[in-house]
């Protein structure tokens, strides 16, 4: 069973748009409460078109700890972080909504630097599950200091994975 929830949004243009929730169990948390539950600082959310085949990257590749997921939002913990992943449904009636809508690749121009990971092993790991992401750049050490790798995930992100040297 697909629970439906629609919420509308009167403070766009139009007024009359929906966010639609495929969601199909009970929440971990409530919402407010896991905001105000995230610390100061940089924050990331990434819109997502499958969630599970990113989940599926986010724990087998990167080796994060999904603290909750469902088919509408996911919170997840990676070196020390939460980051934020919302099915683009859910942002139907977001005004970010015509920038991804029927975007091929998403992230253009970004990399998702996570600092204190192993990126041979992660680079081992993104080679085991090539279905859902490609090596774009194979593990090297840089004259900053770092050894790092940057891995395209299933959304088209740019993950780079770095340690110290």
């Amino acid at each position: 069973m697909c629970l439906a929830v629609t919420f509308g949004r009167s403070d766009l243009q139009g007024g009359d748009t929906d966010m639609i929730i495929r969601r199909t169990k009970q929440p971990w948390m409530d919402a407010g409460e896991f905001g105000r539950s995230l610390p100061r600082g940089v924050g990331v959310n990434l819109l997502v078109r499958d969630m599970e085949t990113q989940i599926r990257f986010c724990r087998d590749v990167l080796g994060a700890m999904i603290l909750y997921f469902d088919e509408d939002f996911a919170a997840v913990e990676l070196a020390g972080s939460v980051f934020m992943l919302h099915c683009d449904h859910t942002y139907a009636d977001h005004p970010m909504f015509g920038i991804v809508d029927g975007a091929e690749v998403r992230g253009q121009g970004i990399e998702i630097r996570i600092y204190g990971l192993d990126p041979d092993r992660i680079e081992a790991r993104a080679g085991e599950n090539a279905d859902d992401c490609t090596v774009l750049a194979g593990c090297m050490d840089k004259p900053h200091g770092i050894r790092e790798c940057h891995i395209v995930g299933p959304e088209g992100y740019i993950w780079v994975p770095s340690g110290t040297i």
